[in-house]
């Protein structure tokens, strides 16, 4: 019985060895070259995204954005390291690949705003149209730019409202930055009446712009006549300032030049209109019909 059973377990060692043997020898090479792949993968991938993360710091990027994109990257990255090393080892990869490139695709048709949103707020926070502080205007919609989230960003109007603009909406239109430039010209359009003297106002209007500090001597101060209205001469006077003192710029030179504008004698008429009344076609329109 001893020498029956030490048959059988030598020729089950044989057959073992007929079978497994070549195969171990046929993959063994695939295996270890797959653990060599995949630590040097792994390896690389995190060197590349710290490498990413170190350029956008160095871009000023939005710091929102640096650990989304991070950590996207990294998972993106290593799925398709794993895809990779499981096709080295003679995994079939085509039925996975495809599974993946399926859930893809219905979770895009699903969130198809939402992606749109995701994409636009990567495009602001990488090409920075406006920044958090800036005062703009966009999509019918103005005010003080206080976040940018990845699929929204958050405006504060100047009565302070809340604003949440989708970044789709806002990467595909028109965006106007108030904030961006150091300068802005103060257009402030007065009229007077057409009895008033067009020079005396426009040396008024001068002499204001001229006296406030605020205002910049390059490019000079000037006074045109804008345009001859119905009821009043309209004057424009174009002054830069600095993109901070536009506004008390603008409300303080209006204020004084009304009263400037008094003090002279010089009329800022209301919009106003003639009638001329005809004596013979009123008594006309006036009798009765028979």
């Amino acid at each position: 019985m001893n020498e029956l059973g030490l048959d059988d377990l030598n020729r089950t060692m044989s057959q073992l060895q007929e079978t497994w043997l070549p195969l171990a020898m046929q993959y063994s090479g695939r295996l270890l070259l797959a653990v060599l792949t995949f630590s040097v993968g792994w390896w690389l991938v995190g060197k590349f995204t710290r490498a990413l993360l170190a350029l956008l710091q160095r871009r000023n990027v939005e710091p929102t954005l640096h650990s989304f994109l991070g950590s996207l990257l990294s998972v993106v990255l290593k799925v398709l390291l794993l895809v990779s090393v499981a096709g080295m080892v003679g995994v079939e990869t085509t039925s996975f690949i495809a599974m993946i490139g399926a859930a893809g695709l219905a979770i895009g048709l699903a969130l198809q705003g939402s992606l749109a949103n995701f994409a636009g707020g990567v495009l602001i926070l990488l090409f920075r149209p406006f920044r958090v502080g800036e005062y703009i205007e966009a999509q019918g919609v103005a005010g003080t730019v206080d976040q940018i989230q990845i699929f929204h960003t958050v405006l504060k109007t100047p009565d302070n409202k809340t604003v949440v603009v989708p970044n789709g909406n806002l990467s595909n239109g028109s965006i106007v930055n108030f904030s961006r430039q150091a300068t802005r010209r103060v257009d402030l359009n007065i009229g007077i009446d057409y009895g008033d003297d067009v020079k005396a106002a426009r040396a008024i209007l001068l002499e204001l712009a001229e006296s406030d500090p605020r205002v910049l001597k390059d490019p000079a101060p000037v006074v045109w006549l804008a345009s001859l209205g119905d009821s009043s001469v309209n004057l424009s006077l174009r002054m830069w300032t600095s993109t901070a003192d536009f506004w008390p710029t603008f409300f303080e030179t209006q204020e004084r030049a009304k009263e400037r504008f008094e003090a002279a004698g010089i009329t800022i008429p209301f919009p106003q209109r003639t009638v001329h009344l005809k004596p013979g076609r009123l008594s006309d329109a006036a009798a009765p019909q028979g």
